[in-house]
């Protein structure tokens, strides 16, 4: 067998010798419309195996299902079908074990595909690109790849909700505060703060398998732009790729990346998410807050200062949602101004989606463990929802239901025992009866029993509320709603 760069060789490149240094050597697969090569330059802006090598399973994948449609329909033998199918099968084999070693000399991933079948399978490889063309086949390649991480990001988001969810149901009834404006506003659970991220986490899932619904289009038989005169059976290809149908129009087929553009927009509403529960697992760690320890598997030191613990791996997941959502615009700007059909300013179309893809997971990974490891501090949070009034929503609720004052008028009155216990200073339910009364004569003793975190969060009853009861009924629900769904 040829070593990988002989079948380079053996692609049948016309080269002639430059004085003035350029590249003389044309392109295998289009030159013979050029007397000579392109510059150096020019094959550096113009190459793209740096990064769709990545697609190499796509490819053969694409390229058998393509071979065998071609088969079927009488427009090669199966004789050459099958020599293309075997030689498919081994370069596939031969790039899992490093041998098949892809060259910039050829532009792109599909030419080096096609470069060594001709070595392995011979004039048989010759007959692949009938009625294809590389502007349909990228396209199918590249729904392929998105399609593939839908799936293993889908996977990624099951384990982070799974630790979630287990978090929940441990601190289920763990005090701590919830805040608007990050100002201490009522008293929530730990285990209800918890699952609000699962509930965020399963509308991305959502997201993710509509966009992998919509990508779910063939533009195999597209070929360049409008479509082929070879009889061919786009159905046959569609089904055997797993797409649901063949994509309807021939230009939109080559020239569509919505589903690129689609992949990006989820990832940049889920590393929001991401970068959300990032910034809380920073301000929870600090000294001045103190409600969870990140493990020392997510924590970094200090240079100069020896009492450091750093949230470093919270910090970079919050940072890493700017590239993502850079690569969004990015690819939208690219987009917007081309006409149909194929522009090989599409080519800038996979690298953001590669990058978006590498960091998602790595995020997700780096959140699920920090989630899984970190220690919270039970006295803490409590602590820090005693502070700030939380129970004033709770005695302007009573005094409507209790006493039937219209709310307004018992937010009033709420508010002015607030400004009383500044002045003693005490909690709310520290100031004594006499003294309420002297703000509204009309409360009696029994506004004790609405009063403190524990009565606060115990009352939340209501359908998605923070009552510990609700939160391990939530739990569990969620449990059954996202952990035994998948792809």
């Amino acid at each position: 067998m040829n070593e990988p760069n002989s079948s380079i060789a053996a692609a049948g490149s016309d080269t002639r010798s430059d004085e003035a240094g350029e590249s003389t050597t044309t392109s295998p697969i289009w030159g013979g419309r050029f007397a000579r090569g392109p510059s150096a330059i020019m094959e550096d802006i113009n190459v793209s195996i740096d990064f769709d090598c990545r697609l190499i399973r796509q490819d053969v994948r694409a390229s058998k299902a393509h071979a065998a449609m071609l088969a079927t329909c009488g427009i090669i033998s199966q004789a050459d079908s099958a020599a293309i199918v075997a030689g498919l099968d081994l370069i596939l084999a031969e790039s899992e074990t490093g041998q098949f070693v892809p060259t910039r000399a050829l532009e792109d991933i599909h030419m080096n595909v096609e470069s060594r079948l001709a070595v392995l399978s011979g004039e048989a490889a010759g007959r692949l690109h009938t009625a294809r063309s590389r502007n349909d086949q990228v396209a199918t390649d590249f729904r392929l790849w998105v399609r593939d991480t839908i799936d293993d990001l889908d996977r990624a988001l099951i384990r982070l909700q799974a630790v979630l969810i287990d978090r929940a149901e441990q601190h289920a009834d763990w005090i701590m505060p919830g805040f608007t404006h990050l100002q201490a506003a009522q008293p929530v659970t730990l285990g209800h703060h918890l699952l609000a991220y699962v509930e965020m986490l399963g509308r991305d899932r959502g997201r993710f398998t509509d966009a992998r619904r919509r990508l779910n289009e063939c533009p195999l038989g597209a070929a360049a732009l409008a479509g082929t005169s070879f009889p061919i059976d786009r159905r046959q290809t569609a089904a055997a790729l797993g797409f649901d149908r063949p994509a309807a129009n021939s230009l939109d087929a080559v020239s569509d990346r919505d589903f690129a553009i689609e992949f990006l927009a989820a990832a940049a509403i889920l590393t929001t998410h991401l970068s959300r529960l990032g910034e809380e697992i920073v301000i929870w760690s600090c000294e001045q807050f103190g409600f969870l320890r990140l493990s020392d598997d997510f924590s970094t030191g200090s240079s100069i200062m020896p009492q450091k613990r750093n949230p470093d791996a919270a910090e970079l997941v919050r940072a890493k949602s700017g590239r993502i959502i850079g690569a969004l615009t990015g690819l939208l700007i690219v987009i917007k101004g081309l006409p149909l059909a194929y522009a090989k300013d599409m080519q800038e179309d996979k690298e953001p989606v590669f990058q978006t893809a590498d960091t998602l997971m790595l995020c997700l990974a780096a959140m699920t463990g920090m989630m899984e490891t970190a220690a919270f501090d039970r006295a803490r949070m409590r602590a820090a929802a005693e502070r700030g009034f939380p129970s004033a929503t709770d005695l302007a609720d009573w005094l409507v239901r209790v006493k039937g004052m219209p709310f307004r008028r018992a937010h009033h009155a709420a508010g002015s025992l607030v400004r009383l216990a500044e002045g003693v200073p005490c909690r709310l339910e520290e100031l004594t009866l006499v003294q309420m009364q002297s703000v509204e004569p009309s409360i009696d003793a029994s506004v004790f029993d609405v009063l403190g975190v524990e009565r606060s969060v115990e009352s939340r009853t209501s359908e998605g509320g923070t009552a510990p009861a609700n939160v391990r009924a939530a739990a569990a629900a969620a449990r059954t709603r996202f952990l035994s769904l998948s792809t």
